[in-house]
């Protein structure tokens, strides 16, 4: 599958896009089920409520945020996929994240959650067509392409695993 080019989303994906690069994307976020599941448990225990600086995210809501955003895109791309051109608002991930529990929680529990969630929305990215891939929608008042969607997803994961081992370890 090719790269999305610049005008199947929003220049603020432009990032995420690129981190994914030429590689295939579903063998991206296939593989990095099981890289970033182990990556979040190799973590040293005292590191999963640890937050770089004030005012910023712990890693279990890190992890948290990765979770709402997968479903979020998910649900996106399957709506989209799926020929519904109704526009879908965006979302706060700050406000998201200030009404989770993820502080709560163990962070083997929610690195369980994201393989788990990964694992299924496999089954959807896999076996989508290439007609259903070049199909777009409106969502945060942009126009975005459920391919363009495969590669937000695999590059959002990527640019927070890369922000946890820059900045929280």
């Amino acid at each position: 599958m090719s790269k999305p080019k610049p005008e199947e989303y929003a220049p603020f994906y432009q990032g995420y896009v690129d981190l994914v690069g030429d590689d295939d994307v579903l063998e991206k976020l296939s593989s990095n089920q099981k890289k970033t599941y182990e990556f979040f448990l190799s973590l040293p225990p005292d590191k999963a409520d640890f937050a770089y600086a004030e005012g910023k995210w712990s890693v279990k809501e890190v992890l948290g945020h990765m979770i709402d955003t997968e479903r979020i895109m998910s649900y996106r791309l399957l709506r989209f996929s799926r020929a519904d051109h109704h526009p879908l608002a965006g979302f706060n991930e700050n406000f998201y994240t200030s009404k989770s529990n993820y502080r709560l929680r163990e962070l083997e529990d929610l690195a369980d959650e994201f393989s788990a969630l990964r694992k299924a929305n496999l089954y959807l990215y896999k076996n989508l067509t290439e007609e259903e891939l070049k199909r777009k929608g409106k969502a945060s008042n942009a126009i975005v392409s459920v391919k363009a969607l495969l590669y937000i997803i695999s590059g959002h994961e990527m640019h927070h695993i890369n922000i946890i081992k820059e900045r929280y370890l």
